[in-house]
């Protein structure tokens, strides 16, 4: 059975697909969107960093949708590509901004960036912001690009507020010889860290109830979730997919931590097992 028409959620609590503005946002997160709204007046780079499967391609969605919400004014580019070569990273950067690039003419191409970014912040005093996830991927000529695309005057004046979201591979680049200039300008920085228990509960919780079914799953086996998903969203989110399907085949009312226990303990015990 579909788990939709089985418990009548109004979308799926566990799948990626969660509407952006159902999407949890614990206070460090919402203390750093604070500091990057702060940082838009100005211009200057921000960064998410965290290991897989804590939330950052989530969190760099939800910043660009409430940037946008902020203002009409606040203008978002998310690059898509972040592995492209030069040429192709500039003619992305010609379609996020609105300007007619030819990668044959990169200094052209540089000058209409700035113009039409320059032409931005007088009309409106905010800096355009240009939001790059899986930036671990970016080559290190086009992360610097980004750095001399975006000042001019010897750093006086700042075009751009560039937000940077990437594992953990992305800080160790920052403090290379080649792109410590990049990583010293850094000025706001969120590092997303394994969650606590307590954490992952409210979590759940959270989810739960913009899906519209708080009851979906029992206590003890939120409980259970949150203490076996390594501090882990993503694995939590997994788990509680898997158990969903089996729950809506079974027509079962209730997620409960037996269902839990009959689904996944086996294979542990069979892999503590082995180990042994």
């Amino acid at each position: 059975m579909d788990p939709k028409t089985r418990y009548g959620f109004k979308h799926n609590p566990f799948l990626p697909t969660v509407p952006v503005e159902d999407i949890w946002l614990p206070p460090r997160v919402r203390l750093f969107f604070q500091r990057v709204s702060a940082l838009i007046r100005d211009g200057g780079y921000g960064a998410i960093v965290g290991d897989p499967g804590l939330g950052k391609s989530k969190t760099a969605q939800a910043l660009a949708w409430t940037l946008t919400r902020q203002s009409e004014d606040i203008v978002v580019g998310v690059m898509g590509r972040p592995q492209s070569k030069l040429s192709d990273f500039y003619r992305e950067l010609g379609d996020l901004f609105g300007v007619d690039l030819s990668p044959a003419n990169r200094y052209g191409g540089f000058k209409a960036l700035r113009a039409r970014w320059r032409e931005h912040i007088r009309a409106t005093l905010f800096r355009p912001v240009l939001l790059v996830d899986e930036a671990q991927e970016m080559p290190t000529a086009c992360l610097n690009e980004i750095r001399l695309l975006g000042s001019a005057h010897f750093d006086s004046e700042v075009l751009l507020t560039t937000v940077l979201c990437g594992d953990g591979r992305l800080a160790d680049r920052f403090r290379g010889k080649e792109l410590l200039p990049l990583g010293s300008r850094v000025r706001t920085r969120l590092v997303l860290e394994p969650y606590s228990p307590d954490e992952l509960r409210d979590f759940l919780d959270h989810m739960l109830e913009r899906a519209a079914v708080p009851h979906l799953l029992s206590d003890g086996l939120k409980k259970t979730l949150a203490a076996h998903s390594a501090g882990n969203p993503r694995v939590l989110c997994q788990t509680a997919a898997e158990m969903l399907h089996a729950a809506a085949d079974r027509d079962l009312a209730q997620l409960d931590e037996g269902l839990y226990l009959e689904l996944f303990a086996p294979a542990a015990r069979s892999r503590k097992q082995r180990a042994g």
